[in-house]
């Protein structure tokens, strides 16, 4: 049974994923996805890449992700397993692609800069 691996990243999470045929179970950090994911928006939002290829059931996931915030780590994960389908057959690059599962977010937090409140927020200017 070969195992194919990728990396998804989102805002600071980073998730690695490692896809083989399977029964359609995924697990986060040793945790079933239900658990490590209680809301049921970020569940969807993992499982898109299947729904939209139509192979629910047909891929066992294992997925280490550190950092960021769970909205974070749920994009970073919808990217590595669509980059790992790709790997497994890159005719799904043709539905995966259009729904944007493919392309990297790039927006980060923008960094605090000196003598400034936060990013772009002043301290409040005074006349006299």
């Amino acid at each position: 049974m070969e195992v194919f691996n990728a990396l998804g990243r989102r805002k600071a999470a980073v998730a690695r994923v490692y896809l083989s045929e399977g029964k359609g179970n995924i697990t986060i950090n040793n945790r079933k996805l239900e658990d490590y994911f209680t809301i049921l928006q970020l569940q969807y939002i993992v499982k898109q890449p299947f729904l939209t290829i139509d192979r629910i059931n047909d891929f066992d996931v294992k997925a280490n992700i550190a950092g960021g915030g769970i909205k974070g780590q749920a994009e970073a994960l919808r990217l590595g397993i669509s980059r790992a389908l790709l790997k497994v057959d890159p005719e799904y690059r043709a539905s995966l692609k259009p729904m944007g599962f493919l392309t990297r977010d790039s927006r980060v937090v923008e960094r605090k800069k000196p003598g400034q409140k936060k990013a772009r927020k002043k301290f409040q200017f005074s006349k006299r």
